[in-house]
Formats: C-alpha cells, structure tokens, sequence
C-alpha cells in the first residue's frame, strides 16, 4: 500500500511538512527552514569603554595617540552631542535593551538590592536584550569584557545565572562580571556560564590584551565553521575604570609627556576640539571644577613634587587608552584580512564621563580611596605611600587625581555620576564604509542630541531588523530609545530625540529641544525642587550661564516633565541618603551568605562578594584544620590581593600571619609548627573607628598579635577566599615573587569560617536600627 494518509492518532508529524507514508521511499523528506540572516546583513561591534572622558581620544581633541579611531572617524561620523548615563550599570542596560535604566531595573550601578522596582539589578523576564533579539534574526553573538548587568549577590556558585550573558543572548562570553578587575591579575574570569581557575597568571598578562584575543579567537572560530553568518560582538573594556593599570612599555612612550599639567592640557585640548568642529567657535573653556567649596588646584600652585606625582598618574592613563587602540587596530585588521570591514558596523563610546574619584590628589591605594562606606574617622588614609616606580604596575592599584578627570571630559564640567554634560556626554562614533558612504564634501559630525537608548534601534535600523517585541513567546517592554539612522545619513536631519529625562542618587536632569535642567543633589539633605538650574545648552554648552532665575515659567514646565517622566520609568523613590540609607539594606536571603562555611581543599576560589559577607566590619575567625610535617610550605588561606587582604602561610617551617593594609603590608610571625595536626586560629576582632586586632594562634596557645590595622570596607579584598593558595593577585607580593601562587604541599584537611558580631559603625546596622525607628512610627 503506498500513499496511505496519516491515521489520526497519529502523533509527532503535525508541523512536518513533506510527507509520510510507511516507508522512506513512501515518503517525502522535507527539513525546517534554517535560521539565517538576511543575505548582506552587516556584521556589528560595539566597543564600549569604562569611564573614559569626552576628550580622551584623539578625534575629539586629545594629544594621546589613537591612530585607529582616528581612521574610524574618517571612514565614518562622530556624534558629538550624544548622551548617557551618568554612571555604567545603567548605560549598558540601555545600550542593549534601549529602555531607560530605571525601567530596565537599574537606576544604580549593580552592587545593591534595596527592594524597588527601579533597583532590581537585573535584567526582568519582560526585558528583550540586543543579543537576544539577533540571536533570534540569525546572528551569532559574542561578548567580550566588563558585564555589570548582575548584581553582586548573584555572581557566586550557587546564585541563579538568569542575568549572566549567556542567558541574555550571547552564544559566548568571556570576561568579568564586575564592575571593575585588576588589570594584571583579575580577581575573576567568566568563560561562558563558568569560572576560569588559572593556578598561575600567565607572565606579561594584561587584561586587554586578553579581551582582544578572545574577541579575536571567537570570529576566526565561527568564520572556520560558516562563511557568511553575520555577528555580534559586545566588546566592553574594563579600561578606563580605576584601579588603572598599564603595560610599562605603554607608560614608558608617555613618560614625560604630562609634566605641563592638566591646566595646560585642557587648553590644548579645547583648541583642537573647535578647530576640529567637535564643538562650535567661540565655546568658552571653562575655569577649574568648583562646587561646594572643593575646587581643582591651578597646577602651577601645586609642588613640584606633587606635580611629578600627579603626572605619573595621567601618564598611565593616557598609556591604558593607547592600549584600547592598539587593540582596536588588531580587531580592525582581523575583519581586514577576511574581507568584512566594508561590511561592519562599528560603534566606538563611553559608558559614562570621566570620573573624580580619585579625589584632590589621586591615590595609590585605590580601595581606601573608593568607598563610601559613612562613619568613616578624620584619620582614614585614601592614599598609602609607594615607590613612585610601581605607579600604573600591578603592585600600586592606583587612580588620577580630579584635575585629570576634569582635564578627560573637556569642554564640559564636573565628572561621573552628576547630570552635568561632564558626566554624561561622551564620544561615539559609528562606521560603516559599505551602508553609509560619503561624499568628501560631507560633514563626519553630527551635532544632533542623541541618546544611549537610541543605539539598540539604531543598529536594527541599519541591519534592516525588526524589533520581535516579545522574549520566550511572551510581550516585552515597549523600548524608549528612537534610531538616529537619519541623522547617520543626512548631516541636517533633526535629531530623532527630542527630551531625556535623567537621575542617579537624588541627581536629576531634564532635556527637551535645546534647554536642560540640572539638579546636583546633596547627598542627606531633602529633595528640593530649588536644587533645579536652567541652561539653555544649544548655545550654552558647557552649561555655564544658569539662566532659571530668568526664566521660571519654563523651568516649571520642565521640573514638571522631569516628574511625569520619573513616575513613567520607576525613578522613585528618590536615594537623598536619609531615610535608613536603604542602599545598605538587602532582600533578608542574603543571610545565607554569612553563615558559617566550612571550605574544603579543591574548593574553587570564592566570589568575592560572597567572600565578604563572612568578614566585612564584623569579628570573625578561621580554623584551619592542617596536618604539618617539616618541610611543608605554602600558603593555607588567602583573602585579597595588593589593593588589601590577608593570606596565613608557612615558609621555612615558620607559620606566619599577613596583612596587606590597603598597600601596606603587616606579617607577624607565628613559630614553628609542631609535627602533626595542627588547629590553626585567625581572629579578627573588630574596634572601635574602624580598627581591627587580629590574634594568631596555634592549639588554643596565642602565638602572635596585630593590633589596631584599619578594617577592610567597601570592596576590599577585591579577591575572594582561596584554600591551600593564592591564585591571581597576591596579598604578599614578594612571597608572590618567591614562589608564585605557592600552592600548601602537605595535607591541608579544611578550613572554617565563623563570622561573628558586626561592627556598631557597620552601615548595615545602622541602616536597619533606622528603619525599625521609622517603622515603629510609621
């Protein structure tokens, strides 16, 4: 019998659409249609940079080489008047969702969950990201570098990994989930879904170095296995962020080159910037930052000394851009050498503007400088003294004074994290020599206001995509973002985004056609409508004339906007720092991780968030349970690298305690070790402004004491807690010198962790006794 139909009970040939019979000959074989790309479609990379200043690069006026984006701009536009975040957790949820941060659940960076619908901190079900979506149109999907886009809480072993990269989209991942890293030795790499363990870092490592050879190995990959499938690379540098860090044969070629200081240097800068067009003849350059009676020093006031010092700093700065170049030219070369560059969409920008958080003099301890842990004593040093050589290696975790952040967001005021131009407007540009070819007579720039939600349906726009407007067959957020593709292809088109609302921590901004209003909020003082002032950005805009006092009727009208727009995104409620600082305060499920641990040999090294909650302002102790012949070494605990931490080791049979005070390294001996097993005990015991004892003993007998060391706040120990090594950055650099990772040869049987009491300054205690304060008058 042949050609029989299908009987009805038939299960499993619904959607096949050949045809069946009993038998292959019977039968017609047909195959799903296979997922592609519409033919031509270009490939696309955004290279995302960290904190880098709107001056910073050359074709928007600076004096460190960048060969590369200078052959970009040529070959493409840079758009001078776009616009971003103020800070980076919510600039890549919008460059990648097209929604604005608060809706896409970050209003904040991802290193708090205080319960608002505004601060999620990741990514909801309902939010369809721009790698899910050319995933879905055929692409393949890669992404390189800094995520950010998962809060701390849920970068460890046993946290969901919904919001990690490979679940937003991304067929391959590889990079840091963090916020920031080491340049020299990460405190933790992300391959795909799954920690990298390294026993020793590779000498001469460099973290740019190595985001770029990934990049590169992913498209040599796929381009082995498919010739014409088109991709996506996310290419997030973890440069310009602090702790800086350079190779020295970068540093060595700018050595010199910044002794003039950074009055002189944003001279400069603001000339080539209104030669170049960057910004129209006659914008004024401002004087120094001010505000709130902190003011930029004149550098010809400062020292020489001083000025020797803070040079250093800017000279590995300008060293980590050369680098991101440099990097850029071998990605560029590799899409040269396979015949795609004509066919590439290319989008180079910052995440937010330069930062001042290196404070008035910069600092070479870099997690003493960056915390905003509250309480903090008069006598708190953010800077530890250190041989001006390790300046920018990976034994000084350092970062540039304001004056160079100021001098890296030229012509604009003030820095990350306000709502003023320096914070938030940045260079982009965009190539792509085969789909927006020019004319030499047409203009590279365009001037048009644009906004960081606009690159999501901006880059659909030229690929001819569509938006799917669902995620897992269920509807997705409405983006707010508007393609500037017109503006690309026509140097008079309007702009496609006529108003912006904008706030981070109680700052506020509003834009709408020209006009901008600004609040810089106080951090505990109450939201006040009279923070607002007024500019008239379209000829004024380095916003100096605050004109609200001569125009109250239309600043009304925009406050009001910005309060329409605030309710529309989930802004509120405000962060104005009072109120129980509700920044510290966490979902109670969190408690799992300070709980007492026991770690066993083997154990993969700890997150270190998760590490944290088991010392951070609190008394805590480590048994260590060790069986010691003579001629054992190594190290038995580890927690933290050169910006701080503390590691117990034996060496020459000699036990030993040691603590790296943000820089400043403490060890205290503790004798030799009887033959056999040992219960070793470190206890930390918390005192008052922020000091710390620690006791050091070996069978209940104390051995040795380090008392009255500054505590450990903020991210510190950026390194999580290793067992029987220290891999990655070491707490002790020379014993790093003498034996690398040094790994314990005898047999270590655990170790435990028993955190005690917190600390009466801890912010997190003095959060929660505010809020029961203000529930019980609720």
């Amino acid at each position: 019998m042949t050609n029989e139909p299908i009987p009805p009970y038939a299960r499993g040939y619904e959607s096949f659409e050949g045809s069946i019979g009993r038998t292959v000959a019977e039968s017609r074989r047909a195959w799903p249609a296979e997922k592609r790309a519409p033919e031509g479609a270009p490939n696309i990379v955004v290279v995302l940079l960290d904190d880098m200043g709107y001056s910073d690069i050359s074709p928007f006026g600076s004096e460190i080489e960048t060969p590369h984006l200078d052959h970009l701009a040529q070959t493409g536009v840079a758009l001078t008047n776009y616009h971003t975040t103020p800070v980076c957790s919510p600039a890549r949820a919008a460059l990648l969702t097209g929604l604005n941060p608060h809706r896409a659940g970050f209003a904040s960076v991802a290193n708090s969950d205080p319960g608002f619908p505004g601060l999620r901190l990741e990514l909801d079900e309902d939010v369809v990201s721009l790698p899910e979506i050319l995933q879905g149109h055929g692409y393949a999907t890669f992404g390189v570098g800094k995520w950010h886009l998962t809060r701390d809480a849920l970068i460890n072993e046993g946290a969901s990994k919904s919001t990690w990269p490979i679940q937003r989209g991304f067929d391959h991942y590889y990079g840091s989930l963090e916020g920031f890293n080491s340049f020299f030795h990460p405190n933790q790499i992300v391959r795909d879904n799954t920690v990298e363990l390294r026993e020793e870092t590779p000498e001469g490592y460099y973290i740019t170095d190595d985001y770029t050879d990934q990049a590169l190995s992913m498209i040599k990959a796929l381009r082995a296995s498919d010739s014409r499938k088109p991709f996506f690379l996310y290419f997030a540098h973890t440069a310009m962020h602090g702790p800086l860090g350079a190779k020295r044969v970068d540093i060595d070629k700018y050595r010199g080159k910044y002794h003039h200081g950074w009055d002189e240097v944003r001279v400069q800068r603001h000339a080539r910037q209104v030669a170049a067009g960057i910004i129209p003849e006659g914008t004024p350059l401002p004087d120094r930052n001010y505000k709130n009676g902190a003011v930029v020093p004149a550098w010809e006031s400062l020292p020489e000394e001083t000025r020797d010092l803070y040079a250093r700093y800017m000279e590995v700065y300008a060293a980590m851009v050369d680098n991101v170049d440099q990097n850029l030219g071998r990605l560029l070369e590799l899409l040269e050498q396979l015949g795609e560059r004509e066919n590439t969409i290319v989008v180079f920008t910052s995440d937010n503007g330069g930062t001042g958080e290196g404070g008035p003099e910069g600092t070479r301890s870099y997690f003493s400088r960056f915390n905003h842990t509250p309480g903090l004593p008069t006598d708190w040093q953010p800077d530890v003294e250190r041989d001006p050589d390790l300046i920018g290696g990976p034994q000084a975790m350092v970062h540039y004074p304001q004056g160079w952040g100021m001098a890296s967001n030229t012509p604009f005021r003030f820095y990350k994290g306000q709502t003023y131009a320096g914070g938030v407007r940045v260079p982009l540009i965009l190539s792509w020599p085969r789909g927006l070819q020019k004319s030499a007579q047409e203009s590279l720039i365009r001037p048009q206001y644009q906004y960081v939600t606009d690159l999501t349906p901006t880059l659909l726009d030229l690929a001819g995509l569509e938006h799917p407007g669902r995620r897992h067959n269920l509807p997705a957020q409405e983006i707010d973002g508007v393609s500037f593709a017109p503006v690309l292809r026509d140097a008079k088109h309007p702009s496609t985004h006529r108003e912006q609302y904008a706030e981070f921590g109680g700052n506020r901004g509003y834009y709408r056609d020209g006009w901008k209003i600004v609040a810089d909020h106080q951090p505990g003082t109450p939201i006040d409508d009279g923070e607002w002032e007024l500019y008239h950005v379209e000829s004024d805009p380095n916003e100096l004339h605050n004109v609200a006092a001569d125009n109250p009727e239309l600043l009304q009208k925009l406050a009001l906007a910005w309060e329409k727009a605030a309710w529309e995104n989930t802004v509120f409620p405000l962060q104005d720092g009072r109120g129980g600082g509700h920044l510290d305060i966490r979902r109670p499920a969190e408690q799992e991780l300070a709980k007492p641990v026991t770690l066993l040999p083997g154990t993969p090294k700890l997150e270190r968030y998760r590490s944290s909650k088991l010392i951070a302002l609190r008394n805590f102790t480590i048994e260590i349970d060790v069986t010691f012949e003579p001629g054992n070494q190594g190290v038995l605990v580890s927690h933290g690298d050169q910006g701080g931490g503390y590691s117990v080791y034996i060496e020459d049979d000699q036990l030993n305690f040691a603590l790296n005070e943000y820089g400043k390294l403490h060890v205290i001996n503790g004798g030799t070790l009887a033959t056999g097993r040992q219960k070793i005990h470190v206890s930390a015991l918390a005192g008052q402004d922020f000091r710390v004892t620690y006791l050091l003993s070996v069978n209940g007998a104390q051995r040795a004491t380090l008392e009255d060391v500054w505590a450990f706040v903020g991210m510190a120990p950026f390194s999580g807690i290793d067992v029987g090594v220290n891999r990655g950055g070491p707490v002790h650099w020379d014993l790093y010198e003498r034996h690398g990772s040094f790994r314990y040869t005898g047999n270590l049987h655990s170790i435990h962790y028993e955190p005690g009491n917190r600390a009466p300054y801890d912010p997190l205690v003095l959060a929660e006794l505010e809020l029961e304060v203000a529930l019980t008058y609720d």
